[in-house]
């Protein structure tokens, strides 16, 4: 079985970002700028605001990060959004999420100039995604399809499994894999008889954040699996199916998978910061 490296594949389009970043410091030009929104103290989020911060600076691009207290009042995040919109020297804005509760997030992340919006979340982003004309691509479907291709793994006219249906990760990389000429079959949490789908699917991807969803036997000989969960279990990080437990099981099983920890966690990252470039590069020409 071939382990899909994502921490690898990340690695390269990082080091290819400062490059280009470095170009555009030589010339004389301002460098790309990232704006993050952290509502409230969730210790996750928190953590993941702090990487995004660390990883945008590493790679010489900007990133202010604005940390509002939960007690925020909605009308004064959506003034802020407004002002980091009208912002030349903001490139990219994101949300972090999941936001508090008692705030309307839709509301929120509409707020945002679809034009700025680095997880391609906004519905105007949604809707070019489906006409196959997408402004700004969602982090982890555009990870998945980059290692995809990175390592050459044909996906036109292959049967994908995509198990998972949110906005954020399912429906969008279902219309990504379409746009490549795959035959998607969507599954979700009511789908009935899992097993017997994915024992004749040629990439499964597994999103839906339930440890040991499905077992080495319910793949068939040589499929490929993209396991995007990362559960926090008494044995330490697992996927929706990678795990210590099961690898020895599916390398007798598969012909490729990406490890959880390692896989496509990094390329949502990456890819994050790719999309603040490619904005900056958009507005700037």
């Amino acid at each position: 079985m071939k382990i899909i490296d994502g921490k690898a594949c990340a690695q390269q389009i990082k080091a290819q970002i400062a490059k280009e970043v470095e170009m555009i410091k030589a010339i004389g030009f301002r460098v790309p700028k990232l704006a993050i929104i952290l509502v409230g103290d969730r210790p996750d989020s928190m953590s993941y605001v702090k990487s995004k911060e660390k990883t945008c600076l590493s790679l010489g691009m900007d990133c202010q990060t604005y940390l509002l207290p939960a007690t925020t009042a909605e009308r004064d995040i959506l003034d802020l959004v407004d002002r980091l919109n009208n912002d030349r020297s903001v490139d990219a804005v994101l949300i972090q999420l999941p936001l508090p509760d008692h705030y309307d997030s839709a509301r929120i992340l509409e707020s945002i100039d679809y034009r700025k919006d680095a997880d391609g979340l906004h519905l105007m982003n949604v809707g070019l995604l489906h006409l196959g004309e997408p402004y700004v691509m969602p982090c982890t479907p555009k990870g998945i399809m980059t290692l995809l291709e990175t390592n050459n793994i044909e996906v036109a006219g292959q049967h994908a499994v995509m198990i998972g249906r949110s906005q954020l990760v399912g429906e969008p990389t279902a219309q990504l894999l379409i746009r490549q000429n795959a035959t998607v079959t969507l599954c979700h949490s009511h789908t009935r008889n899992l097993s017997d789908i994915t024992r004749i699917g040629d990439i499964i991807i597994t999103a839906a954040g339930h440890p040991n969803l499905l077992k080495p036997e319910d793949f068939k000989e040589g499929a490929i699996l993209i396991d995007v969960a990362i559960n926090r279990t008494e044995e330490g990080l697992e996927g929706d199916v990678y795990s210590p437990r099961t690898r020895e099981a599916l390398e007798q099983r598969l012909s490729a998978a990406t490890p959880v920890p390692g896989g496509v966690g990094p390329m949502t990252i990456a890819m994050l910061m790719q999309n603040v470039l490619d904005m900056y590069k958009t507005r700037n020409k």
